[in-house]
């Protein structure tokens, strides 16, 4: 399946990044077991699929679509400024229209990085950020 590829590409840009980062930001995958340290900074990634289309008769065409967020987690206190700075690096990371390759699959940014609302958690500070993706195959 393609969103396996997906996630691959996404998190992999994500994961070299975040870690030649000085100091390293430790990414929370969806369905690993994470610990945050005490007034830690770090990431949640999260890849949303949407519908899978097919725009040929011949049903030999795949589109996939959906969302990559990156949840940018700051200790409480600290206001929203560092997280509004990486908000900023993720999206010179994901820049509009870029595409990521693996053997000849790729998928397109599709829309800018768009941050969602900040929401105040009991020892954190959580600042969504997104963006569409797509992919076209044939098989």
């Amino acid at each position: 399946m393609s969103h396996k590829i997906i996630r691959s590409l996404l998190e992999g840009r994500l994961r070299t990044w975040a870690a030649a980062r000085s100091p390293v930001l430790r990414i929370a995958y969806q369905n690993v077991a994470f610990t945050p340290a005490a007034s830690e900074t770090y990431l949640r990634a999260f890849l949303l699929p949407a519908g899978t289309n097919s725009n040929d008769l011949a049903g030999a065409h795949r589109q996939y679509t959906g969302v990559f967020q990156i949840t940018i987690v700051t200790p409480v206190g600290g206001g929203t400024g560092a997280a509004e700075g990486l908000a900023d690096e993720l999206a010179a990371l994901y820049p509009l229209n870029d595409q990521l390759t693996k053997t000849g699959f790729s998928v397109l940014v599709m829309t800018p990085i768009d941050p969602g609302p900040e929401q105040q958690e009991d020892t954190a500070l959580a600042l969504p950020v997104s963006f569409q993706y797509r992919a076209d195959t044939t098989t």
